[in-house]
């Protein structure tokens, strides 16, 4: 296993200050955002440390030699849209680039995209099924001609009242994946699994590497504290922002001990990559590097 973390946390940063960063601190690997330029309203989103719009032999030269020189691979390229959104040119949009990012992760060796399935939060999952084939028979179908996997995260990006009812990504259980994976049986459809989004919703965070060792293409370490008294006074059923906070590697409920023995267990070799949305790192970036830094150290000694 490879231990890195994904740059969206870093987003003053330059490519080669965050590879640098990373090597400083004992990082094997990053996986980098890869937003088409521009800004977004949500928290991490929109980070471009590689344009893959304007990707030349040149400017992949330079990428290659920046990883040989800091001694740091590229585990992912990551982009984390909605692409069953309802509005038709965002998901001509979002598509478009994720097929874009699986060519460009041939021509710089990355072996993983990784991104969101999506959702239209108004419809059930069932509702949004149809949806979901025509738009990624399509998207997996490019994946496979190029060799590529793809690695969707499963986080159900459901914690505010604007992502209500159903949240903007479907890919967040076991029930779920099966059909999916029935239908698209394609290898390189699988997991960017995150423990802490079955911490959220009550579930056990080993039991899904246990049982799909096969599809973990790629891997997000982030912690998470559910507020038991926050619970007793708004119950589960409201915005998950009410009772639980993200947190770093060791400061929440994740089991990482046990975590890691899974995945040592079904001979995971891949990377993880702590994802930090902890807002008590989030003031600057010295705070932001102290996070990666402690981080690394907790979660090292079970690698």
């Amino acid at each position: 296993m490879k231990l890195g973390f994904v740059t969206a946390i870093l987003p003053n940063l330059s490519l080669e200050e965050v590879i640098k960063t990373a090597s400083e601190i004992g990082y094997d690997c990053v996986e980098v955002m890869c937003w088409p330029p521009g800004k977004s309203e949500r928290r991490y989103a929109g980070v471009t440390h590689i344009d893959i719009t304007t990707l030349t032999s040149d400017s992949i030269k330079e990428i290659k030699d920046l990883c040989a020189t800091y001694g740091v691979d590229i585990s992912g390229l990551g982009y984390y849209p909605n692409p069953l959104t309802p509005d038709q040119a965002s998901r001509t949009l979002y598509k478009g680039h994720i097929k874009a990012l699986i060519r460009a992760a041939v021509r710089l060796d990355v072996p993983v995209v990784n991104t969101f399935i999506g959702r239209d939060k108004s419809k059930s999952i069932e509702q949004n099924w149809p949806d979901f084939l025509q738009v990624w028979n399509e998207i997996i179908g490019h994946a496979d001609a190029f060799g590529v996997k793809i690695g969707i995260e499963n986080c159900p990006m459901k914690f505010t009242e604007d992502e209500w009812p159903g949240g903007l990504n479907m890919f967040t259980t076991p029930a779920v994946w099966d059909k999916a994976w029935k239908q698209i049986p394609s290898p390189n459809f699988g997991l960017n699994y995150d423990p802490s989004h079955m911490v959220l919703q009550h579930m056990d965070t080993s039991l899904p590497i246990r049982n799909y060792g096969a599809r973990l293409h790629h891997i997000h370490a982030k912690d998470v504290v559910i507020d038991k008294d926050d619970i007793q006074r708004h119950g589960v059923f409201a915005h998950p922002n009410l009772w639980h906070t993200p947190k770093i590697p060791g400061r929440g409920d994740v089991d990482w001990a046990d975590f890691f023995a899974a995945l040592k267990e079904v001979g995971y070799d891949g990377a993880v990559c702590v994802e930090v949305e902890d807002r008590d790192y989030e003031e600057h970036d010295d705070l932001r590097i102290q996070a990666l830094r402690e981080s690394h150290d907790y979660l090292r000694k079970f690698l």
